[in-house]
């Protein structure tokens, strides 16, 4: 009876990467009104009260200021998102996304 050669089972672990983060970064403008900000800010980047405040003040006065750090595509969705509420309104609300360095 011939002897059969068993070879060792390899398994190979697929690398996956992490998703490239962006930023989504607040613009500031002098017409919309800062309750409104603070607003949409608490509504779709679920920050508190004092945070969103904080978000708003610090893009009121350097010009622009960093919302989140999130995936690629939740990060564009929700830049979006935010922007489109201030355009519902008729403010120019702007909201942008760049990757992380």
């Amino acid at each position: 009876m011939p002897e059969t050669v068993l070879k060792p089972r390899t398994r190979t672990k697929p690398k996956v990467e992490r998703p490239k983060l962006h930023k989504v970064i607040l613009l500031n403008d002098d017409f919309t009104p800062r309750a409104f900000v603070v607003t949409v800010l608490k509504g779709e980047f679920r920050l508190s009260e004092d945070q969103a405040y904080r978000v708003m003040i610090t893009a009121h006065r350097k010009g622009i200021c960093v919302v989140a750090v999130l995936p690629r595509d939740v990060a564009e969705t929700k830049a979006t998102r935010a922007t489109d509420a201030g355009k519902a309104k008729g403010y120019p609300l702007m909201f942008t996304t760049e990757p992380e360095e």
